[in-house]
């Protein structure tokens, strides 16, 4: 008779054999589905998997015939196995898209664009005891394809009482804007729905700022003579890669952010559902694309939450700001479409080079940096160094990627930054780094 160490060996080794038929018939599932990119919310991959472990099943029973209650174990193993892959095909939230609440403190408005984007609008009237700011301001929001935060609206408000007349909205399929076609999400797009905006609000011309992704979208709207003709002036605030070269340049990145650093935001995530583990996973990876039929678009703003992103909005403050970064935005408002931002990103990396558009550029343009940076530098010294109509850099000292962070006098450190390019009046902060500043900028890992 074997002694219980021996037998001890064995039952860890059949048991580990279970766990790894198991682990095998979950990884064909997984196979099958970015094979079928997700086809039918994964239900073909699963009955494909279940099917393929029931004939294993089959087969190994017939093989190795044994005692009735042993025989069971091979299609228990499938069970197990199809259990887990189905937790993979079930939605847990809505499929239909659910738009965040009103917010309780400005209003609003829905445009359709020419371009066929129908966007949410916000309208801040100037309203500070100065001299009202006779050109219109336009925010345009990072993202690219999320809902602009109670943080930024906050920054808006500030901006309205020094004067401006300001407007933001929520790129097409971000916040309270409607959804597009999974295909027409592009950065060109974005441009486009830019110009229409300002067409439609129909004041003539307008200074925008652009803030992450908005400010790439600002670089190839000032690249373009017909979209820049409707633009005053331009303020390009941590601007993300705004072509392909940029996209794919190596470089490095500014003094360290609080990512790792921070303590794990608060809340429910989706990426600890299966599903939503498996699908924005598959699609980060570039394994399922973001047309998939895994999860729809909708069903994955749904799921999507502010945790998702605890690590990119810890690498957007300082390091010495780790234990106090600001809640940005309330789970109501919160809204994000990872497909569609994935998408988007996708079309700047496979757009060319802007550099001999961006050239002619004649636009007034000024361009800010953190000192804090999560993100190539290159991103943004690649606008400096290519739009002559840069007139200033102002690089911003102890704050990160999220510059108006309402943290001790951030916002009216920026605020004071914009007014002063947007009213020609001179720089709160030295002009650095000039385009001559570029190399050292960067071999000082400034």
């Amino acid at each position: 008779m074997p002694s219980p160490a021996i037998r001890l060996v064995r039952s860890i080794g059949r048991l580990s054999l279970a766990v790894a038929a198991v682990a095998a018939l979950v990884v064909v599932f997984l196979v099958l589905v970015v094979l079928t990119d997700g086809a039918g919310s994964g239900l073909p991959a699963w009955l494909t998997a279940l099917g393929v472990g029931s004939a294993l099943a089959v087969w190994r029973v017939r093989r190795r015939r044994r005692a009735w209650p042993a025989q069971l174990v091979p299609f228990l193993l499938v069970v197990v196995a199809a259990a887990l892959s189905a937790a993979v095909c079930i939605p847990t939230v809505p499929t239909a898209r659910q738009a965040p609440p009103a917010l309780p403190f400005v209003a609003t408005q829905h445009w359709s664009l020419a371009t066929g984007s129908r966007v949410a609008v916000y309208h801040y009237p100037s309203a500070g005891p100065g001299a009202r700011q006779p050109v219109p301001l336009v925010y345009l929001h990072g993202g690219p394809v999320r809902g602009i935060s109670v943080l930024d609206h906050r920054f808006l408000q500030l901006l309205a009482r020094r004067g401006y007349d300001v407007y933001a909205y929520e790129q097409a399929g971000g916040g309270r804007s409607d959804l597009l076609p999974m295909g027409q999400y592009t950065v060109s797009r974005s441009v486009r729905d830019l110009a229409a905006f300002v067409d439609r609000l129909g004041k003539g011309e307008v200074d925008v700022l652009g803030f992450s992704a908005g400010g790439a979208v600002l670089a190839r709207a000032l690249a373009d003579p017909d979209v820049a003709g409707r633009l005053h002036r331009a303020v390009i605030a941590e601007p993300g890669p705004m072509d392909g070269p940029t996209a794919r340049a190596d470089g490095h990145k500014g003094r360290p952010s609080a990512r790792g650093l921070a303590p794990a935001p608060a809340g429910p995530r989706s990426t600890h559902v299966p599903r939503y583990a498996a699908a924005f996973g598959l699609m980060r990876l570039g394994l399922l694309t973001p047309e998939t039929g895994l999860v729809g678009q909708a069903e994955g703003d749904n799921a999507f939450t502010a945790a998702d992103l605890g690590g990119d909005t810890a690498s957007a403050y300082c390091a010495r700001d780790a234990h106090r970064i600001p809640v940005e935005d309330t789970p109501q408002n919160f809204s994000f479409s990872p497909a569609a931002s994935l998408r988007v990103q996708q079309t700047v990396r496979d757009s060319p080079s802007l550099a001999p558009q961006l050239s002619r550029s004649t636009t007034p343009a000024m361009l800010m940096i953190a000192e804090c940076f999560s993100q190539l530098r290159q991103w943004a010294t690649a606008v400096l160094a290519r739009d002559p109509a840069v007139e200033r850099t102002q690089f911003m000292p102890g704050v990160g990627h999220h510059m108006w962070n309402g943290l001790d006098d951030n916002d009216e450190r920026a605020a004071a930054v914009i007014s002063a390019f947007l009213q020609g009046r001179p720089a709160p902060l030295p002009n650095y780094p000039t385009r001559e500043d570029i190399p050292a900028f960067l071999a000082d890992r400034r």
